[in-house]
């Protein structure tokens, strides 16, 4: 099924209009609303009644993405998307791989006024459509990946903006002295005026609005690019994609053996954003590409804006052309929020679940005691609110201290790669970037080991996810790290006192 619904991907033509959409598409819709149908029999009996009709039956069927495998999932409102993804999104995702029809990824998003009002058949993107692109002037849907496909109304003419995380936006972008000069930068790369830096490089820990940004950028300058009815903003103009998503097209270009298009469509973009950089490290042929279309968009005037979580001098095995390129504009970092700014984020999430109260007790326990990343007080705050609404309970102190206990000890004491990274580094006496760099000498090595090994046992952190950090390694090299040093501080007493001593001024 899949690979018929691609075929006609390609074989569309490009002006067809959303009737011929619709008809052609039919097939395909027919079996997700099959499929759909026998999940939600299984989630019913495996849920009972009261949590499927809570939180599952109000679900349905959006878009979907035969390139990337991608569906969406429509909740009827912000708070209900939030808590469905936060609990049901792995067993939805596994449910709907086992219906065989293309499903490879499930997002639950917030249902638009436009889907609420008419149910529409998605627009199947073109070939040239591998990235999030950003359109005005069409009111069907097309893919993105990890975002939501929401439409929102746009100055000049009632026209529509596309993918956008609607409250990704600068309006709901709160600010104080941590992040700033971050968000001002972001708009002034968004506004009409031409800003005076080019590239944004946006950096600081992971779960403290980078991405948030980068969206606000791209609907603020859509909408400045919009002009009025007349002058809508075409396809391609802006180009949103993550690292991770810019490689993948890349080889996929490679190996269909059509390089000319990927090259085209984003030297073409009046904008480009690159979220999570650092996982370019160590992939030469992609950093290559990369630095190409750096260079030619930069020359064309084009404005680009990218997010990582390290500062350019600390993105290790990437090319010092690249660091010269995002060095050579503006740098601008966000640090961890302050009580102030985790206590306005929280009283404006508390205005968006009225009527439920959340004293303000309540708000400053967990602004107090959460300090690690926005989005994992916001997932806190999510918790909170749906079990109280559940239970039919009153929100205290007592039952946030009793829900949230885990989420507030961890909070206390979060070890970091990069923590663990720099104390090895101190502690065998090399410079923390060879922990990145791709140097084979036992004694860059044996500490690189080491420190692998350590972010495996203390961290939370996956072995893909490890490996990134790493100089953008793979999994295997992680695994046998950790086989490597598990046997040797069985046999080496001296190795095994290392580790010993590490660990203790790591949990402190």
């Amino acid at each position: 099924m899949g690979q018929y619904v691609n075929q006609q991907l390609f074989n569309s033509v490009a002006d067809r209009n959303e009737q011929a959409d619709m008809g052609e598409h039919q097939p395909e819709r027919d079996a997700l609303d099959q499929a759909w149908t026998e999940i939600r029999a299984g989630l019913r009996r495996a849920l009972g009644v009261r949590l499927f009709d809570q939180w599952i039956r109000p679900l349905r069927l959006g878009s979907f993405c035969a390139q990337s495998g991608t569906l969406d999932l429509e909740a009827p409102s912000e708070f209900a998307a939030s808590y469905v993804s936060s609990n049901f999104a792995t067993r939805l995702a596994l449910a709907w791989r086992t219906m065989t029809v293309g499903v490879q990824d499930v997002r639950i998003v917030r249902a638009s006024d436009a889907n609420e009002a008419v149910a529409v058949a998605p627009r199947a993107p073109r070939p040239q459509e591998g990235a999030e692109s950003f359109r005005a002037g069409s009111p069907t849907q097309g893919s993105s990946a990890g975002r939501d496909n929401t439409a929102r109304g746009a100055a000049g003419g009632g026209r529509l903006l596309q993918r956008f995380e609607p409250r990704h936006d600068f309006a709901s972008f709160m600010t104080d002295e941590s992040n700033v000069l971050a968000a001002s930068a972001a708009k002034a790369m968004a506004s009409a005026t031409r800003p005076a830096f080019n590239p944004l490089f946006i950096h600081g820990p992971t779960g403290f609005g980078k991405t948030h940004l980068l969206h606000a950028i791209a609907q603020s300058y859509a909408q400045t690019l919009g002009g009025d009815a007349q002058t809508p903003v075409r396809d391609g103009a802006i180009l949103y994609m993550s690292a991770e998503r810019f490689m993948n097209e890349f080889v996929a270009a490679i190996r269909a053996n059509d390089t000319f298009s990927f090259k085209a469509k984003l030297r073409d973009a009046r904008m480009l954003l690159i979220d999570d950089i650092q996982f370019i490290a160590g992939k030469g042929p992609t950093q290559e590409e990369f630095l190409h279309t750096l260079n030619d968009l930069i020359d064309a005037g084009a404005r680009i804006a990218i997010a990582a979580d390290r500062p350019p001098q600390q993105l290790g095995a990437v090319d010092p052309r690249i660091l010269s390129r995002l060095a050579g504009g503006l740098v601008a970092d966000i640090q961890p929020a302050g009580l102030d700014l985790r206590m306005k984020i929280l009283q404006a999430r508390r205005e968006t679940v009225a009527p439920i109260t959340v004293p303000d007790d309540v708000i400053a326990l967990l602004a107090g005691s959460i300090r690690t990343s926005i989005r994992e007080l916001e997932g806190a705050f999510n918790k909170l609110v749906a079990y109280a609404q559940l239970v039919d309970k009153a929100i205290t102190t007592e039952l946030a201290q009793s829900m949230l206990a885990e989420s507030l000890r961890a909070s206390h004491r979060r070890i970091t790669i990069d923590e663990i990274q720099k104390l090895c580094a101190a502690h065998y006496r090399i410079d923390q970037s060879e922990m990145r760099s791709q140097r084979r000498a036992r004694a860059v090595a044996r500490p690189r080991q080491v420190a692998m090994y350590l972010a495996k046992k203390l961290t939370p952190r996956s072995l893909p996810e490890i490996g990134r950090v790493f100089g953008g390694r793979d999994h295997s090299t992680v695994i046998h790290a950790v086989k490597t040093i598990e046997a040797m501080r069985l046999d080496n007493p001296e190795m095994d006192a290392d580790i010993r001593t590490l660990q203790k001024q790591l949990e402190g």
